[in-house]
């Protein structure tokens, strides 16, 4: 597998910032060119659609090059890292990179309680114990999304979701919501996410037949969707793409274990790692023997250096959240610390994880 490097200044944050800026409002960060040329026109709608993990190779694999998406294909651009959904669908509700709004992975380590924490179920991972005195991720890293700087302008803002009222349950109940709120002459935003193809390839890989079907079918119900608006912009993107691959306990393998200070956190593809000092040089000895051909082990002090996790001034608590290594998946194997087996991941610095697509349809 090719490494492939985030590109911060042509990612998924930088279309949430085109999209400010299209509407009057402040960015944090740079605009997406591509967007930028998209939106040179007046429309009385836009519309996002984040279809979860319809990476670029998800399109190559199982869709036509005549067909609606990649006939519609304006570029390929890159996700955050680590290319993951709570990383990236936060870059996309903020424009913020994963450095500054310290949303990183499925996981976070928080200090103020000690604890590895799920972001998006607020429980804790090593216990499973859900955390009810608080929601930590909103308490701790708390972001203000792209929302309310657009309503704040005028203009009518929705997120649509199958967790969010009206809690359509169907992609195709999804496009008919969509549908229902462009009709009004006011100007309308709408961000949609859907969950599929990721959950459906976590369950059962990224090649086979099923999911052949199942992104032809997101296709076609997008483009009945398409056929229906007038004066929209129709915005097709993904958070990241998957990878088939091997599953490792990384926390049966005792030896490791015990240079450790506590279990990992972030993703099973990209894994904070915190070692004790006086294991360090043991730890990178042990970790090149029995993983580097799959995994590149890499001192925080180098993660910053590369810039992985953005650009622009860091999250205030982002160097308490971090260990004192990364490891980053370059191969097609995942380091659990759960004894928990998905068929596909994604989290690591591949192609097929980082570059995603933008589709637009203008109507």
């Amino acid at each position: 597998m090719n490494i492939c490097y985030p590109q911060y200044g042509n990612c998924i944050a930088n279309l949430a910032c085109s999209i400010l800026r299209y509407y009057g409002c402040d960015a944090p960060n740079p605009t997406l060119s591509q967007a930028d040329e998209l939106l040179q026109k007046s429309y009385k709608n836009v519309v996002l659609m984040l279809l979860d993990g319809m990476g670029m190779s998800a399109l190559e694999e199982h869709l036509s090059e005549n067909g609606f998406f990649r006939r519609n294909l304006c570029c390929p651009y890159s996700s955050t890292f680590p290319p993951t959904t709570v990383a990236a669908t936060t870059a996309v509700m903020s424009g913020l990179y994963p450095n500054q709004s310290a949303w990183l992975g499925w996981v976070g380590y928080f200090d103020e309680i000690d604890r590895n924490v799920v972001y998006f179920l607020n429980k804790d991972n090593d216990t499973g114990e859900k955390i009810t005195e608080m929601n930590v991720a909103e308490r701790f890293v708390p972001y203000a999304d792209i929302f309310e700087p657009i309503r704040a302008m005028g203009v009518q803002a929705h997120w649509l979701c199958s967790w969010r009222e009206p809690k359509p349950q169907k992609f195709s109940a999804m496009c008919d919501e969509i549908t229902r709120l462009c009709a009004p002459q006011e100007r309308q935003f709408i961000y949609a996410y859907w969950e599929e193809p990721d959950k459906s390839m976590h369950e059962k890989g990224v090649h086979v037949p099923e999911m052949g079907e199942l992104v032809r079918q997101l296709e076609d119900e997008t483009r009945r969707l398409c056929e229906q608006l007038q004066d929209t912009l129709i915005l097709i993107t993904a958070d990241h793409g998957l990878v088939d691959g091997e599953t490792i306990l990384f926390h049966q393998d005792h030896e490791m274990m015990d240079c450790m200070i506590r279990r990992p956190s972030m993703e099973a593809r990209a894994l904070n790692l915190f070692v004790k000092e006086e294991c360090r040089e043991r730890f990178e000895s042990l970790f090149h023997q029995r993983y580097g051909d799959r995994f590149q082990l890499l001192p925080m002090e180098e993660v910053q250096r590369l810039g992985l996790f953005g650009t622009g001034n860091d999250h205030p608590r982002l160097q308490r959240m971090l260990g004192n290594y990364l490891s980053v998946a370059v191969g097609n194997a995942v380091l659990r610390t759960k004894n928990v087996i998905h068929p596909a991941d994604h989290g690591g610095m591949t192609r097929d994880e980082m570059m995603i697509p933008l589709i637009a349809v203008e109507t």
